[in-house]
């Protein structure tokens, strides 16, 4: 067995536990496939990442990320949390813009006062639901079709679809029905009302997985949610997203458009430091 840096830290929350937990192992090179599946899976967070050396010149590191069961190209909060890492690893960190390497592709990442962010990476599908699929997402999240405002595929990478309800109390109150909408990635946003809601955020949203969980804060989703919303008019080029209130989170995802990028970004705070076996 070798002994590998770790780090297990808390993505787009300032404080420790409130936003979403990543596994990091740093300098990752020497273990295969199969290892780092096992280690996803044995972490059981939704997330667990590996820092590599880089194969491309363009980039300052590569990046391979696994759930309990798959990896994926590319996510937004391991996108975050893995660069803190590296941030906090790299003898010479760069000044300006950061680049990972994935399976989507390259990744650029910028420091935004304590933040960071990831541009958002180009929507490979989006454009109208199926009414059929939307009928069943109506059924699985208990509403009305009528209280579905706007619809959208917003996949870039994980296949999200982005639907749109009248108000943050409407997103908090949804209770889904997971035999309903298995098969499907659903993310939910609704705006806040400044009188009831406070200023604090823009929109409410809450993202429910293909495997049947909520996930607390997720950056994939944000990132297609603020094409979709932005381009279309529905929300500002500048925004803040909260995320996990219903379990208890505290999740901030900042939107920023500069130019003809979407910048998605948050905190990211340290929880564990350490070494892991492998």
């Amino acid at each position: 067995m070798t002994i590998f840096p770790f780090q297990q830290v808390d993505v787009f929350s300032s404080e420790p536990m409130r936003g979403n937990p990543l596994a990091v192992v740093v300098g990752a090179d020497s273990l295969d496939d199969a290892q780092m599946q096992a280690f996803a899976n044995w972490t059981n967070l939704s997330e667990t990442t590996f820092l590599l050396q880089p194969t491309s010149p363009e980039a300052h590191y590569r990046l391979r990320i696994f759930t309990p069961t798959q990896e994926l190209p590319f996510a937004g909060h391991p996108t975050l949390g893995s660069a803190h890492v590296w941030l906090s690893q790299a003898a010479n960190a760069p000044q300006g813009e950061i680049v990972q390497e994935c399976g989507a592709g390259l990744v650029r990442i910028r420091r935004d006062g304590s933040r960071l962010a990831f541009a958002a990476p180009p929507l490979k599908r989006s454009g109208p639901v199926d009414p059929v699929l939307i009928e069943r997402i109506a059924k699985g999240i208990n509403l009305p079709t009528s209280m579905i405002q706007a619809s959208n595929w917003v996949e870039n990478g994980p296949d999200w679809i982005g639907v749109l309800l009248p108000t943050r109390a409407d997103v908090l109150s949804v209770k889904p029905d997971y035999s309903v909408l298995a098969g499907t990635r659903v993310g939910l946003v609704g705006p806040f009302d400044p009188r009831l809601d406070g200023e604090g955020a823009q929109f409410e949203v809450r993202a429910f997985t293909r495997n049947g969980y909520e996930d607390p804060v997720t950056g994939s989703l944000n990132a297609g949610l603020a094409q979709w919303l932005i381009g279309s008019g529905v929300a500002p080029d500048r925004y803040i997203a909260a995320q996990g209130t219903v379990l208890g989170r505290a999740g901030r995802v900042h939107v920023d458009k500069i130019g003809d990028d979407i910048w998605v970004g948050g905190e990211v705070t340290t929880c564990i430091r350490g070494t892991v076996d492998l």
